[in-house]
């Protein structure tokens, strides 16, 4: 993955924020709460800051003080005051030619509300713990006339698949909407898990607690009692000999949910650093497989405006697809 790193100051519309700016409020922003907006256009400046700002008047709508949850409405002029002493140089990377050609050849679904990528493995969707780029930045960073880009969901750095982009404000709050609600939306991932899939498992129920390691500080996730009831689906699509292909519907949209639960299954996901045991990692070692075998491969909900059920699938990387058809060689 080749980059450029490049040194930039925090821009809206191509202004610094280090003077009084005047934003008109345009389309995609419409009902969005001030404190949310200016969060999004002083990116870099903390939130107790921005709520002082609004709290002393300094932010106006229309010449008017307002408050925290004012909702933006189409026209409204945004008085935002100089903040230049909370304002950095912040190292930014520009995502370098082969990412950018990539991404482009990874969207599976677009129109002018949304895009839906199938994400590479070890591609974060979001900078930031270190990470200066993200698959969000590159895709800003290559869609400059896009005036609008944002996630409307996340899944883990280490997994591919379904990745859904809002390209408008009011797409990104209707289907953000169905990842809360649950009802109409259904994630189905695929994964190649260690052992024998057992017979009697074709859902794991178990409440699952986040906690970091006290030596490492590393995140985790675990099953326990005082946890966040979480509900996963599962179905066995081909047993081999020593792993088991395994699709998976999360109902619920935990932390390393479908990770965990498979772990608790007694069947660890192949090339899962965080969760594999050491017969699991031979596995995955004796098949050369390097990455996290994990792949969101199809997802189910209506379209955010015509309201019509969308599918959209998303295909195996070519060497995870090769690893399965060398697979039914060892079939038991």
């Amino acid at each position: 993955m080749r980059a450029v790193i490049i040194v930039v100051f925090i821009l809206y519309k191509g202004f610094c924020v280090s003077k009084v700016q005047f934003i008109e409020i345009e389309e995609d922003r419409v009902d969005q709460r001030l404190d949310n907006f200016l969060t999004y256009v002083l990116n870099n400046v903390p939130k107790s800051r921005v709520y002082r700002l609004i709290r002393k008047g300094e932010v106006r709508i229309n010449g008017k003080r307002a408050k925290p949850d004012t909702k933006l409405n189409e026209g409204d002029m945004v008085r935002i005051p100089p903040v230049s002493d909370a304002i950095k140089a912040v190292a930014t990377v520009e995502p370098g030619q082969k990412l950018r050609q990539d991404l482009k050849a990874a969207v599976v679904y677009e129109d002018e509300l949304m895009l839906a990528i199938n994400k590479p493995s070890g591609l974060a969707v979001h900078g930031g713990s270190g990470l200066k780029l993200g698959l969000i930045e590159a895709l800003r960073a290559d869609r400059p006339e896009e005036k609008f880009l944002e996630l409307v969901h996340r899944i883990d750095r280490d997994t591919s698949g379904i990745l859904l982009i809002a390209k408008k404000r009011k797409s990104l709050v209707l289907m953000q909407d169905e990842f809360r609600l649950k009802k109409n939306l259904q994630k189905t991932y695929w994964c190649l898990v260690s052992g024998i899939w057992p017979s009697d498992i074709n859902s794991v129920d178990a409440p699952l607690l986040r906690h970091e390691e006290s030596q490492t500080g590393e995140r985790r996730v675990s099953v326990h009692k005082d946890g966040k009831p979480s509900l996963t689906r599962f179905r066995l699509l081909k047993q081999f000999a020593d792993c088991a292909w395994v699709e998976a519907q999360p109902v619920t949209g935990r932390t390393h949910q479908i990770r965990v639960h498979c772990q608790y299954a007694g069947c660890p996901i192949l090339g899962d650093d965080k969760y594999q045991d050491a017969a699991t990692q031979a596995i995955a070692h004796g098949l050369g497989l390097k990455r996290l075998f994990l792949h969101a491969v199809q997802i189910r909900l209506p379209h955010p405006i015509e309201r019509t059920e969308l599918t959209i699938n998303a295909e195996l990387d070519p060497r995870l697809q090769s690893l399965l058809t060398g697979l039914t060689a060892k079939e038991s």
